[in-house]
């Protein structure tokens, strides 16, 4: 495969991984719906624990695990944030949200 085929492999893949993480932003937002009626506390630092844990353990790499982690702790972050705005009014949700002192800035040396 040359550069093109490998890019285009990796549009597809783009794409399947939009889908999956929506999925997974409408479950979060389903259940930050149940934590409201339960008054449950958004951020659950045993349950991210479990999450990391799996992720983790079905790692097939090459990307090493410490790399993943990070990916999923930002993952988490924006899953609590829907949360947060299910639970609290958007100006409270505001104000509950620290800001992102690395923005939404991308790695400047990736490209693909």
């Amino acid at each position: 495969m040359d550069i093109a085929d490998w890019r285009k492999k990796i549009d597809e893949i783009d794409r399947k991984l939009v889908h999956l993480i929506s999925d997974r932003a409408r479950a979060a937002h389903e259940i930050g719906k149940l934590k409201r009626g339960l008054a449950m506390p958004i951020y659950e630092p045993d349950r991210e624990q479990t999450v990391f844990d799996q992720v983790r353990k079905v790692n097939p790499g090459p990307l090493p695990d410490r790399d993943l982690l990070r990916i999923y702790e930002r993952i988490m972050d924006i899953m609590r944030q829907i949360q947060q705005e299910e639970i609290a009014p958007e100006s409270l949700a505001a104000e509950a949200t620290p800001p992102d002192p690395g923005g939404t800035e991308l790695d400047s040396d990736v490209n693909d």
